[in-house]
């Protein structure tokens, strides 16, 4: 299909050429260009090749699964991945949002919120500028630097997905403060906050183990219980 101007690149990788169809045609109508691919190494190397926006990605997939292909994608780019999901089971979106996805999607959707999703993920990246300062050392080391889309800590850079990027961000604003699920899920996922959603919980898990790696970085980001988070730059006690 042709392709307008303004419109946005989505990657579907998925085997159903039906929905895929269905897809391509709604999606068009709404500002997306749509590559198709059916496979998950014909995904897997348009996604590392090409020039998109979103990757949308079913995890039922006839030779590497959408997990494989993501945890292979994830080794090598940031790009946003929103995970199709089949299953009744809650264990594909934990184990999706826990290998890098922005975001999941239980099948069958209503077309609609999937293009809510979307919209919401291309949003995160055209405000990752608008939504922090310049260039700044927040704390204990940390620069965040809104131009390159980057957060270092003193020579290290963290490779960061928006989603991470703007929730560390959101932090390090208030170190050493609670920063409630509600705030976070409003403002870094921006959708409504829901209870027993818990893609915040998966997203912090993934960012801590990245903090974890750094040299001669002791603090992290502290669950508080029925409360949310806090970024502390020290040890927490007896650790």
């Amino acid at each position: 299909m042709g392709t307008s101007i303004g419109e946005e690149h989505v990657l579907l990788i998925d085997d159903d050429t039906e929905l895929c169809s269905m897809l391509q045609e709604y999606l068009g109508h709404h500002g997306w260009a749509v590559m198709a691919k059916h496979s998950g190494e014909a995904g897997l190397k348009a996604a590392l090749e090409g020039q998109y926006r979103i990757v949308l990605l079913d995890v039922m997939l006839p030779d590497l699964d959408g997990f494989e292909v993501l945890r292979r994608l994830r080794q090598r780019s940031a790009i946003n991945v929103l995970l199709l999901t089949a299953r009744g089971d809650d264990v594909d979106r934990i184990v999706g949002l826990e290998l890098g996805a922005d975001d999941y999607l239980p099948k069958p959707f209503n077309p609609r919120e999937l293009v809510a999703r979307m919209r919401a993920i291309a949003r995160r990246g055209s405000h990752v500028e608008a939504k922090t300062p310049v260039k700044r050392t927040v704390v204990a080391g940390f620069t965040i630097d809104a131009s390159r889309r980057s957060i270092s800590f003193g020579d290290q850079s963290l490779e960061l997905t928006d989603i991470e990027f703007l929730l560390l961000g959101k932090l390090l604003e208030k170190p050493y403060e609670i920063v409630s699920r509600e705030e976070l899920v409003e403002q870094v996922l921006e959708r409504p906050f829901r209870p027993l959603d818990r893609s915040i919980d998966m997203h912090v898990s993934r960012l801590r183990r990245k903090l974890e790696s750094l040299q001669d970085f002791h603090g992290g980001i502290r669950a508080i219980r029925n409360s949310g988070y806090m970024f502390s730059a020290m040890p927490e006690e007896g650790t």
